[in-house]
């Protein structure tokens, strides 16, 4: 609960308890104190009992710990049984966005040899256009000479 205080903070704040409370009232609220905190901690273990109890014996093994999203994401990638280790390993996301890079930088990317990568789809060459007519996104578009005006689109205007 305390983990990040260190000892002159602790001195501080028992220096400013007696100050503010005094010498003869200190020890009794600290009792107070004490006494207040340990009702807490026995109401939230009743309750989970409680919770336990109406959730019946299928969740026996229920933990309140794995409300805690980080808990259980952890939980979930130490369980193999989904294989996400071998699609985590076989995902190498500094060489995908690099090839992401490349084609949209218009550059051939040096494409090495992936354990996750397919050769189900074919690659089109970056000269090549699509049979479809649309325009080739790798590929840099042509700059026009200078004296050279765009076309005029009148549906466009």
């Amino acid at each position: 609960m305390f983990n990040d205080i260190g000892p002159l903070e602790l001195v501080t704040l028992v220096v400013l308890a007696v100050l503010v409370f005094g010498p003869d009232k200190l020890p009794k609220m600290i009792q107070d104190v004490t006494r207040t905190i340990r009702k807490i901690r026995e109401f939230s273990e009743s309750a989970k009992a409680d919770i336990r109890e109406e959730l019946g014996p299928e969740f026996k093994d229920f933990d309140f710990e794995d409300l805690n999203p980080k808990t259980f994401i952890r939980k979930q990638l130490d369980n193999d049984d989904l294989g996400l280790k071998e699609i985590r390993n076989g995902f190498d996301l500094k060489k995908e966005m690099a090839e992401v890079a490349d084609a949209v930088h218009g550059r051939e990317s040096e494409s090495l040899p992936s354990s996750s990568s397919s050769s189900d789809t074919p690659s089109l060459p970056s000269s090549a256009t699509p049979s479809n007519g649309a325009v080739d996104m790798t590929k840099k578009p042509e700059k026009p000479e200078p004296d050279d005006r765009p076309p005029f689109d009148a549906d466009a205007t």
